[in-house]
């Protein structure tokens, strides 16, 4: 039987315009679930937006627009950049659909079903920025006076109002002894004792309802009241898979593998989500990884603050392809990074054009003009033979190893570490020497070197399926033997190959 592989991004909020912060979420989750699909598992790809609360509910007053118009248009962009990044999501969600709704409000059913709500009056710090509450302690003054939250930096307001609340204290043990039980839960180990840290400092319960704002999912059998938009946020994971209803075909996918979140709403994800769901009797997620962000100049990216990148230009500039490798190459997954041109053309020339595009281009056009544009014959392997081939068939395993714990750049480096084995196997052997002295050990040399670049292309696909899929096809694959498991299937000799084209041109900065 299949294995089921699901697999999730946070939703995004639309109180503005995607950037490549996103982007580099999207290129992550997107490189996970095309790598799982090719090792043969069922996947499941969910992405989409997030669209209530207060501060989209602000923003589209400030953009003179209802909030549903102004939803709809931002919506788009992200639907918009998904496709422009290639990303090979199986569900678009947006929290405005009547399928979240229904959903949602489920869920709320089946909390206080559970004894999980009690209904009382929230006092206390507030940030709209946020969508989240404070506690004092997690707050500071600034010299003009004003209340901030010293996490994110947005503003806080003192707020009393009258709420329903989720009894989150309850659930302090139970979950303390899963984090305990299940260590890779969350992920990387720094932000699980961050979690467990701030667990253990005691929970209060937490207020579900907001009744100062309408835009959100009404309570059930009180509409004065509308959802806490964290509540209603993360139940999409479950809309997605056909919840309420649990005899659906696709619910069988849940619990989902991974939620991929970023470090600023870890809190959301690892405490109050799987609280949620153990109030509700429903499974946990495998693991909530909690990736890192990228900066601009040292200062985090962000809408609020005005310095988020459009991805759209720099896919103009330099291909979707290199930029997708860059982002997963330059930083380990995990950590921050900071984004700077230089290094992008940097990662660009030295391991794209003058790396992989140049092993390729050299051993493809030299096939073109020396072996009949075709796949080699080969001969009895040499000592230095079996090494490059042993290498290359070992490089699934160890790829496979670095993205199931989403180390993306531990995976790429394995695949470079084969590229420059290759590329000294080729200076070594010497084809053109070969063609005039010895020219079947010259094919069985060439041979070998196609093998490898099989191996690359198809391990390369998560990561630059465009180009690789080019690759591939130069290099006489099958569209139909381009899984992981293909590689297990030797070469067919005497295939005819096309005129090779160059992959990756180099970057000048001007």
């Amino acid at each position: 039987m299949t294995q089921n592989f699901y697999i999730t991004t946070p939703i995004y909020y639309v109180n503005g315009a995607p950037h490549v912060g996103h982007a580099y979420t999207m290129a992550a989750a997107d490189a996970l679930a095309r790598f799982q699909r090719l090792d043969g598992k069922n996947v499941f790809f969910l992405t989409g937006t997030d669209e209530h609360g207060q501060k989209v509910e602000a923003a589209a007053r400030a953009a003179g627009q209802d909030p549903q118009t102004f939803t709809d248009h931002i919506a788009q962009g992200f639907v918009d950049i998904a496709a422009r990044m290639n990303i090979s999501n199986d569900d678009f969600i947006r929290t405005t659909q009547p399928r979240h709704r229904l959903a949602a409000q489920a869920m709320w059913q089946r909390l206080e079903a559970a004894g999980a709500i009690y209904l009382g009056k929230y006092e206390g710090w507030y940030a709209v920025r946020d969508e989240a509450f404070y506690d004092e302690d997690e707050t500071a003054l600034r010299p003009d006076g004003s209340r901030y939250a010293t996490a994110s930096g947005a503003t806080v307001e003192w707020v009393i109002e009258p709420s329903y609340f989720f009894k989150l204290s309850a659930f302090q043990d139970q979950l303390l002894t899963y984090y305990g039980a299940n260590p890779n839960f969350i992920a990387p180990p720094t932000k699980r004792n961050e979690v467990m840290s701030f667990v253990r400092g005691g929970l209060r319960d937490l207020s579900i309802s907001r009744t100062s704002f309408s835009w959100g999912v009404p309570v059930p059998g009180d509409p004065q009241h509308v959802m806490y938009v964290w509540l209603d946020a993360l139940v999409n994971y479950l809309t997605a898979v056909g919840y309420p209803d649990e005899a659906a075909e696709k619910f069988a996918l849940w619990p989902a593998n991974v939620h991929l979140v970023g470090k600023d709403i870890i809190r959301f994800h690892a405490v109050y989500w799987p609280a949620f769901l153990m109030a509700a009797g429903l499974p946990l997620p495998g693991q909530i990884f909690v990736h890192g962000w990228w900066t601009i100049e040292g200062e985090k990216m962000s809408k609020s603050l005005n310095n988020a990148i459009d991805i759209r230009p720099l896919v103009a500039e330099f291909g979707l392809d290199p930029l997708r490798y860059f982002l997963l190459r330059e930083v380990p997954f995990g950590n921050d990074g900071d984004f700077s041109r230089k290094a992008l053309i940097s990662r660009i020339n030295a391991d794209l054009a003058n790396g992989l595009g140049n092993l390729a281009q050299r051993t493809l056009s030299f096939i073109a003009k020396n072996a009949g544009g075709m796949v080699p014959s080969q001969g009895a392997p040499t000592p230095a033979d079996e090494a490059l081939l042993a290498q290359a068939h070992a490089l699934p395993p160890k790829v496979r190893g670095a993205i199931t714990r989403l180390a993306f750049h531990e995976a790429l480096d394995e695949i470079w570490r084969l590229i420059r084995a290759a590329d000294g196997y080729i200076d070594h052997q010497a084809p053109w020497a070969l063609k005039k002295t010895d020219p079947a050990r010259m094919h069985s040399v060439l041979f070998t070197l196609v093998a490898v670049l099989r191996s690359v292309a198809i391990l390369l696909q998560p990561f630059m399926p465009d180009t690789m899929q080019r690759l591939l096809d130069q290099l006489g694959v099958a569209a139909d033997a381009r899984q992981i498991k293909a590689l297990d299937t030797p070469l067919r000799q005497g295939t005819p190959l096309p005129t090779p084209v160059g992959l990756f041109p180099r970057f000048v900065e001007a």
